[in-house]
């Protein structure tokens, strides 16, 4: 088996898609997060043909990073760990936010540097797009400005210039992937993530047998977790690209109206429908990352440089999500952070979500 790879942030959302997808090609992999990936992860892992080893820590810690590396000798390094935090977060702990998602993008570069990682996928977002997505047609990694709005997009805009800079200075093959808003599997209530995918709330409330009350149809390049761990592995697998920064997304475009309707022709007796405008905003029930509808993000160059194409349209991810549910649901529990080994303070604690629609993040 050769060389794993390491993720940090591997019990997050994206994090334990990734492994599974490196897993499911016979790859190893070394997982590293605050809190272990739940029981329900590491049972479908042991089903697949590559290797998994956990190693508990915290993403700001070098030293433990350092550790982790040097008992594992991984191949390369995917840095997932974030906090993506909602309005009341970013109130409540600045700094925090800035120390995970900041912080622990130098402290697992600098861990990586030391012990001669060579190849490094930055994960970054589309949030960092910010306002530039209100009313874009398309947004490219180059042309288009980068001009985040919440604390989540800032700090991922500064960890893509830091990657940036620590890679020229040190020689690394760095890629940095600009991630779609993700649904679908192994989405979870972490508490770094603080407001679910509109498809994961209109799901839960599916399966509950309440209304689904939209406050708008939202249109959005909705990215279903399993076609972006394929993205991620398919920027892994190529050295040396033509280019430092790719969006990872579906390149395809539907609302939040179509999901309903396609949810509906699966599980019949859906009951659904948009906010009439003489209602207030607070009748809606599915939460929205913000005021406007983001400008998809042009895949063009990553189809061009990688050759990967999504596997997953509408009809198909939301039949694939739904038998995952059916399996799982919300039996996935939620880590408990404060339990979690880790020689430094932990993460705040999510607060709740806010319906307002206010910057925050949207991966």
């Amino acid at each position: 088996m050769t060389a794993p790879t390491f993720i940090t942030g591997a019990s997050g959302f994206v994090g334990l898609a990734l492994v599974e997808h490196l897993l499911a090609r016979g790859e190893a992999v070394t997982g590293f997060d605050l809190a272990p990936p739940p029981e329900a992860a590491l049972r479908a892992f042991a089903s697949l043909p590559g290797t998994f080893v956990f190693e508990a820590g915290d993403v700001r810690d070098e030293a433990a990073l350092r550790a982790a590396m040097q008992r594992h000798a991984p191949r390369a390094l995917v840095t997932l760990a974030a906090v993506t935090a909602d309005a009341a977060r970013e109130r409540a702990s600045p700094g925090a936010i800035l120390e995970v998602n900041l912080g622990g993008v130098v402290a697992a570069l600098s861990a990586g540097i030391a012990c001669g990682i060579e190849r490094v996928v930055h994960a970054s977002s589309g949030a960092a797009y910010g306002a530039s997505g209100d009313g874009a047609d398309l947004l490219r990694e180059d042309p288009t400005p980068l001009r985040p709005e919440g604390l989540y997009g800032i700090t991922k805009q500064a960890g893509e210039a830091v990657a940036r800079r620590m890679a020229a200075l040190h020689g690394l093959d760095l890629t940095v992937a600009r991630l779609g808003t993700c649904f679908g599997p192994w989405e979870r209530d972490t508490g770094v993530r603080d407001t679910p995918s509109a498809p994961l709330q209109i799901l839960r409330l599916a399966e509950r047998g309440e209304p689904v009350v939209l406050p708008r149809p939202s249109r959005r390049d909705w990215l279903y977790v399993r076609d972006c761990a394929g993205g991620i592995a398919a920027l892994l697998d190529r050295r040396r690209l033509p280019h430092v920064t790719y969006n990872v997304a579906t390149g395809r475009e539907c609302s939040l109206v179509d999901l309903c309707r396609t949810l509906a022709a699966l599980q019949p007796g859906l009951d659904w429908r948009l906010l009439d405008e003489s209602e207030p905003e607070a009748a809606a029930n599915v939460a929205l990352y913000a005021r406007y509808d983001r400008a998809s993000m042009d895949v063009s160059r990553l189809r061009s440089d990688t050759g990967f194409v999504p596997r997953f349209d509408l009809p198909a991810a939301m039949r694939d999500f739904i038998d995952w549910r059916r399996l799982y649901g919300d039996a996935v529990p939620t880590p408990d952070l404060a339990a979690a080994p880790t020689p430094m303070p932990s993460p705040t604690p999510a607060l709740a979500p806010s319906l307002a629609p206010e910057p925050h993040a949207d991966r």
